[in-house]
């Protein structure tokens, strides 16, 4: 990271300067320790784009973070803890594990409580950005006809191309949980689901309605792409979406939702616009059948395995301009990564209707 290019966080719409400090290796520490103390050293900006009451023995600030992050703050044996109140002169009240509540911050100066705060939220932000995401945006594309087809390109891939290198069964996507990503998020409480759902209703107020006149989006799902530079060495393939009058309505739904749960800091910005794609083969699902587009195991974690490739080159030539069919489709969900409704489409913590 350059010096006059530190890296910028976003946290609940408010960008923070994170400035690296150096420090020594220690041998025989785990993981853990080192998270802890990389994240508590983080220096920051002062920001008082929140409110901090004046008491009658200084300062006070509260900061609603869900129970899971608390261990996070508190550190082992409580070392962050204490680094923080030291550090910035403040007193920190954490509930107890397992409670939900507002951890509170007190102390002399006001500036001390802006500085454990940001502190905090940033420690709080790290560890988030560490974790597997648990809900995501999704246009559901498992309409019954949609379904079929699926299962028929797959038929098909495998009479034909099965002897091809890494073509088999297993990396086929579940027709029933068909679908385009718009963007991912890690989601750790009730509450944390309901504010996205109200920026959900919120995007239909501020830009949906106009978007789609009220009306539901009428798709084609035709066409097969990959993702990577060579098509002998193919880890996703996709299905191409899109409007059949030719527009870009539906990139420009999928850009702006991205674009308002991120500033809403509930999403990290992944790429300037939505890769619209619809997944109809994963080479995760060789060990995993429920995986995601985004692993849930980080890069160069001990243990990872790595992901066998298959030759495209047939698919793609015998089945370049598959047709999966038509949809009209009307909603957006905020969807649960890892489980799946009555339908087998994954289970929905909220919608909002496009017509």
């Amino acid at each position: 990271m350059e010096v006059l290019r530190p890296t910028l966080i976003n946290i609940g719409g408010r960008i923070y300067r994170k400035n690296a400090v150096r420090e020594a290796s220690h041998q025989n520490e785990e993981d853990e320790e080192d998270f802890y103390r990389e994240s508590v050293q983080c220096l920051d900006e002062p920001c008082d784009d929140f409110t901090v009451e004046e008491t009658e023995k200084g300062f006070q600030c509260t900061i609603d973070l869900p129970s899971q992050l608390f261990k996070y703050i508190i550190g082992k044996k409580g070392e962050t803890k204490r680094n923080l109140e030291s550090e910035t002169r403040t007193s920190i009240i954490i509930p107890r594990p397992g409670v939900e509540g507002d951890i509170i911050i007190t102390g002399q100066q006001r500036n001390g409580v802006i500085s454990a705060r940001t502190r905090i939220e940033l420690l709080a932000e790290s560890f988030r950005r560490k974790q597997p995401f648990t809900h995501f945006l999704s246009f559901a594309l498992n309409h019954p006809e949609i379904q079929e087809k699926v299962l028929l390109f797959k038929e098909e891939v495998l009479a034909k191309c099965s002897k091809d290198r890494g073509v088999e069964s297993s990396i086929f996507q579940n027709p029933a949980k068909l679908h385009l990503t718009i963007g991912t998020m890690v989601l750790l409480s009730e509450k944390e689901v309901m504010q996205a759902n109200e920026i959900l209703q919120k995007c239909k107020e501020e830009f949906l309605d106009k978007i789609t006149g009220g009306k539901s989006l009428q798709l084609q799902v035709v066409g097969i792409e990959y993702m990577n530079d060579d098509p002998a060495m193919v880890d996703v393939l996709y299905a191409k979406v899109e409007m059949k009058d030719g527009s870009e309505r539906l990139q420009l739904i999928a850009d702006r939702l991205m674009q308002r749960f991120v500033s809403s800091g509930l999403m990290l910005k992944e790429w300037d616009r939505v890769k619209l794609h619809a997944t109809v083969m994963n080479t995760l699902f060789r060990r995993d059948p429920l995986a995601e587009e985004r692993s849930s195991i980080s890069a160069g974690k001990p243990g990872q395995r790595e992901r066998e490739s298959f030759d495209a080159r047939n698919v793609l030539k015998i089945f370049g301009n598959f047709c999966f069919g038509d949809l009209s489709m009307d909603t957006v969900h905020l969807s649960q990564r890892f489980s799946a409704d009555s339908s087998g489409y994954y289970a929905s913590s909220g919608h909002v209707s496009l017509s």
